[in-house]
């Protein structure tokens, strides 16, 4: 069979679910979108989406994805006043120094949530063959002898031949499945114990900064911040810090944590901006994924995407990148899906699309956790060398800071980072010894530079 099932149900109408969507009708299927929110025609946060708020990215590699499942919404996203942002000139503080900002890099769409899922939800509408139901509450499913049925809370049942989760990190799939008596593995998961916090700030007419501010916690300092330009001329400024170190929700404490970061340019760039929200926190930062379809007991037809099956600490940005990969992933492999064995086989795959952002993740946040030397000697070696790596990157190294730079945007494999001009470089380095880190950027001294009283409104 290399046809596409005739029907496909897909809980929830986030990213992952739209994304799903789109990829799934193109390839021939009529699809159902069921979400439990009621959706609204205007860009506004989301009880379903508690995140909302909070800045996103998309990744380069999910810019190019999205070029293929939604031709249309980089223009939309830009017409809506989202921003291209080339990492290569971003001021960002790493671990041991600030990147390099003279390299060539890969762009990221920076724009707020609401509005970029606005979009999406707009451009996947207008494919044949997808129809959206809102305010529909999922409370279970069911096995029939055509395929399987969704039920609904007031006792409404859908059926399709093929079930996608893309319900989120708050999936109840494996309570589902236990009702159906299907067993599911306890998650993998690694909690560093991040929270965030963030604000929506007004900028002036001349920003006092041409791109965004990255400067990540250590554990030395466990706090950091992102600050990005979204549409309208505003801001969104968060905060992030681990363990007791996580910021609260007061407004007047914001810009004093922003001070007590490594690097005083997130702070000296908020006080040259109007703040025009409360401040918004976010706990949810643990890294999750279950590992569905590992037993041959297993529904046929059933899939999971998203953050239904892999959640990332959010603070990395990849969540929508990944979601756009599943997606097109399904739509080139649905039509091979007849029966248990290719159900299982196509879920692994859409597993393996979270590896390399799982291992990214994941590396970071047991940074910060006392006692990570209880990892993997494999996983504690490729620690040490990425970390000798970043130290040559922060360097000026051109080879270790691409190689970081495509992994991390997810258009290069990890064997990127032992590529022969990579493992010349740190060779090197061990007779040479590291070269001294790179200056802070000199865009940063502009920021000082802004009058902090000019009228953000212009």
């Amino acid at each position: 069979m290399t046809n596409p099932p005739r029907r496909v149900v897909i809980v929830g109408a986030s990213f992952a679910g739209l994304f799903a969507a789109a990829a799934l009708a193109r390839a021939g299927a009529d699809v159902t979108v069921l979400e439990r929110d009621r959706l609204s025609e205007s860009a506004t946060p989301r009880l379903g989406v508690p995140q909302g708020v909070q800045p996103h990215v998309v990744l380069h590699r999910g810019l190019l994805t999205l070029d293929q499942l939604l031709p249309g919404l980089r223009q939309d996203a830009l017409d809506a006043g989202g921003l291209l942002l080339d990492t290569g000139t971003m001021p960002w503080l790493g671990l041991h120094g600030w990147s390099p900002t003279d390299l060539p890099s890969y762009e990221i769409l920076s724009i707020s949530r609401p509005v970029l899922e606005l979009l999406a939800r707009r451009r996947t509408l207008e494919i044949p063959g997808v129809n959206l139901r809102d305010d529909f509450r999922v409370s279970g499913l069911g096995e029939t002898a055509d395929g399987l049925e969704v039920h609904g809370a007031t006792g409404e049942a859908v059926s399709g031949d093929v079930v996608v989760d893309a319900s989120g990190r708050g999936s109840r799939l494996p309570q589902w499945l236990a009702d159906l008596g299907y067993s599911v593995s306890e998650p993998e998961s690694v909690e560093a114990k991040l929270g965030y916090a963030s604000r929506r700030y007004q900028g002036p007419e001349t920003p006092p900064l041409d791109t965004g501010l990255v400067i990540l916690a250590t554990p030395e300092v466990p706090v950091g911040s992102t600050v990005l330009p979204v549409e309208g001329r505003q801001w969104l400024a968060l905060a992030a810090g681990y363990g007791d170190r996580r910021p609260s929700r007061d407004t007047n404490e914001f810009v004093d944590f922003l001070s007590s970061l490594r690097d005083p340019a997130a702070a000296e760039l908020v006080a040259r901006l109007q703040p025009i929200s409360d401040v918004a926190v976010y706990r949810q930062t643990g890294n999750r994924r279950i590992p569905y379809a590992r037993d041959a007991s297993w529904p046929r037809g059933l899939l999971v995407i998203g953050d239904a099956l892999c959640a990332f600490n959010p603070i990395y940005g990849q969540g929508i990148t990944v979601a756009a990969m599943q997606a097109e992933l399904l739509g080139r492999s649905i039509g091979r899906v007849h029966d248990v064995s290719s159900t299982r086989r196509l879920q692994r795959r859409l597993a393996a699309v979270t590896d390399v952002p799982w291992s990214v993740a994941t590396s970071e946040d047991l940074r910060q956790l006392p006692g990570s030397g209880r990892q993997p000697v494999p996983q504690r070696l490729l620690a040490r060398w990425t970390d000798r790596m970043n130290r040559l990157a922060v360097a000026g190294d051109p080879a270790c800071a691409m190689a970081f730079t495509q992994v991390y945007h997810l258009v290069g494999a990890p064997r990127l980072l032992f590529s022969p001009p990579v493992v010349a470089a740190v060779l090197r380095s061990f007779v040479r010894g590291i070269p001294p880190a790179l200056p802070r950027p000199a865009v940063l001294d502009r920021i000082a530079a802004t009058d902090p009283d000019e009228d953000p409104a212009g």
